[in-house]
């Protein structure tokens, strides 16, 4: 399906799409709130919801009640249950015809001024934190005063919110109304939000607003010292501002109860409990057409696994009622010879993320340091990969064998750099090797490097599912005579070695290829290929590691700074194909296969769960499917 090329235009035009805020409502509660209400522990639903609630065009009128039940990882998991229930300033919805358009969500109205430097956003009147507590720009102003300009908490300001390397800046209007205002224009501001909104610290990042009347207990601006030194203590930290952080004991949702939100759902069973639980937020603002609130669903219920066939044994026990996280597509046929066993169905979503190979630029070892900066090493690599026959094994032949690059269904694909460096090819590849120098070998065939050592490489996954898939890459390599050496890792430690520089290379998912513009971070080199040269970049060299003067990495970063700045759509998306050419043609990612189905297994019984979604970070996973909306029709 084909991403509207126009997506940015709608941005810019702010038509407010697939929602509307109204009052014409008897309004109807969960039996669960109902409940609770009759008790007098909570207020009557009238007064829980805004004057005008925002309304979601939902697939068919649901029904109250159930659980959900998912699985999970552990305490490292914890960006799947987050996208369940994200709440942005805007967010992207995907039409019937497939095309992405972004939306409102607890915002009543926002615009955009003629020159792109200034937006203007409005609350919701009447929107209440998940404890009642009305939502302000006091939350505002507490978010960009006390925590977005606080050095201790936000170190440094990311390059997405400070377009030319001036940070953001934000007005208060009213109790209502606030401006954010750029010193250059920002035509990609809004799919920006869309995506990632306002950052850290927070997990969930609610774009603009933190809960003030609870989070200032955390600040010593505001809290009585001992009283926060006795929090510091208790929850196992160094210093006050390590409570701050998407796994922070206070700032991360999945960590902290009492921590108000805006979600449909909040956390009551924090992991790494056998089961993480989820419940209802009794003041979420959406209302479906009918007056109900939502989320349809009470609670979620989150079991941990530990490796992908216990995984798999749960979906055909039928332990799970819908989950894309952690399918499998190799296990396709399995899925669908046991779908009557498990009472459910196999969706296929469409993937924007291609799997890959990301070496380090930065690797320690500086023998191997200098093959993987070199081009023509990078070219070898790539091109002694049989795709095709990875496809068949892995991915039960499902995807698409080409490079880390745009997706078909991106505004910005190219058919020349999706076959880029994507050919079978072990003969040039052992020539590129030659012509680089590495023409010893030892007595097990496989190359020498200038230190007299063997060319071997560890890469490292976090998914057990793809050990099979990295031994028949030590085939294809071990043709060329490089040694792999695979690696199974748990997810913690997986992000730990890409944070401390601690890897050579990993197999993941390169995703983020719909709408790039939304986020370009991971071309730029951050959280991967070049993790330690983006840091320099963002933090303007303070840390982090220079790449050489004429390395290419800096024509992305300028590229970037061009479309940041851009007055126009059409300039900016300019710069940002210019961008984007340059990652791919220096080979930084090795994409090997992508456009797969996005496998999301739902029972037979849960009903609002569309097929055919875009299945991307930008449109935040399983989120694009908007889960409050779904409800067990039994």
């Amino acid at each position: 399906m084909k991403i509207n090329k126009n997506i940015f235009m709608a941005s810019v035009a702010l038509a407010l799409m697939g929602m509307g805020a109204s009052s014409a409502f008897a309004f109807q509660q969960s039996p669960m709130l109902e409940a609770q209400v009759k008790a007098g522990k909570l207020p009557p639903v009238e007064q829980r919801l805004p004057t005008k609630p925002r309304v979601l065009d939902v697939e068919s009128i649901g029904k109250f009640g159930g659980i959900w039940h998912r699985a999970y990882k552990g305490p490292g998991d914890r960006w799947g249950p987050t996208k369940l229930l994200e709440e942005r300033a805007v967010k992207f919805v995907q039409d019937k015809d497939g095309k992405l358009k972004l939306i409102p969500t607890y915002i009543d109205s926002y615009s955009m001024s003629a020159d792109g430097k200034e937006f203007t956003f409005t609350l919701l009147d009447g929107l209440k934190w998940s404890d009642g507590v009305p939502v302000t720009t006091e939350d505002v102003k507490f978010w960009y005063e006390d925590v977005f300009l606080n050095k201790d908490i936000v170190s440094t300001i990311d390059t997405l919110y400070a377009p030319g390397g001036k940070p953001l800046e934000v007005e208060i209007v009213d109790t209502r109304t606030f401006k954010v205002k750029f010193a250059q224009p920002y035509v990609y501001f809004l799919t920006i939000l869309a995506k990632d909104s306002t950052g850290e610290p927070s997990l969930d990042r609610p774009s603009f607003i933190m809960p003030k009347h609870y989070l200032k207990n955390f600040m010593p601006k505001y809290a009585d010292k001992a009283a926060l030194e006795k929090v510091v203590a208790e929850k196992g930290v160094k210093k006050w501002s390590d409570l701050w952080s998407s796994k922070g004991p206070i700032t991360a949702w999945n960590q902290n109860p009492d921590l108000p939100v805006i979600t449909p759902w909040k956390i009551v069973t924090p992991p790494p409990a056998d089961v993480m639980v989820m419940e209802r937020n009794p003041y979420y603002y959406m209302v479906d057409k009918a007056g109900n609130q939502l989320p349809y669903i009470d609670r979620i219920e989150h079991k941990l696994f530990d490796g992908q066939e216990n995984f798999n044994l749960m979906v055909v026990q039928g332990q799970i009622d819908m989950q894309q996280r952690y399918t499998f597509n190799g296990d396709f046929t399995f899925y669908k010879e046991n779908e009557k066993r498990g009472d459910y169905k196999v969706l296929k979503w469409t993937n924007s993320e291609v799997w890959s190979l990301v070496p380090n630029l930065t690797v320690k070892d500086q023998a191997l340091n200098a093959l993987i900066n070199n081009i023509d090493f990078r070219h070898a690599l790539s091109i002694a990969i049989d795709r095709d026959t990875l496809n068949e094994l892995s991915q039960s032949g499902l995807g698409k064998s080409r490079s880390a690059s745009p997706v078909a269904s991106s505004p910005y694909y190219s058919e020349e750099l999706a076959k880029h460096w994507a050919e079978h090819d072990p003969d040039k590849a052992n020539e590129l090797l030659d012509k680089i120098g590495l023409t010893k070998r030892d007595d097990d065939g496989f190359r020498v490097n200038k230190d007299g050592k063997r060319v071997s490489i560890v890469v490292e996954t976090s998914l057990d599912a793809f050990a099979n898939t990295l031994e028949m890459i030590r085939d294809n390599w071990h043709d060329i005579g490089v040694e792999l050496l695979p690696r199974v890792i748990d997810r913690t430690q997986f992000d730990a070695n890409r944070d401390n520089n601690d890897f050579q290379m990993q197999y993941t998912s390169f995703d983020r290829l719909s709408i790039v513009p939304s986020d370009p971070r991971l071309m730029l080199g951050d959280d991967g290929y070049a993790e330690q040269y983006y840091t320099w970049y963002q933090t303007k060299g303070a840390s982090g590691i220079e790449p050489p003067k004429d390395s290419p990495i800096r024509s992305l970063w300028a590229d970037w700074d061009k479309a940041a700045g851009a007055s126009t759509i059409e300039e900016a998306d300019k710069a940002t194909n210019h961008m984007i050419r340059t990652f791919v043609e220096q080979g930084y990612v090795i994409g090997l296969v992508g456009e797969t189905p996005a496998l999301v297994i739902a029972k037979n019984n849960l009903k609002n769960v569309r097929d055919g979604l875009i299945n991307d970070d930008v449109t935040r996973g399983e989120g694009i499917a908007y889960p409050a909306q779904f409800y067990f029709d039994k």
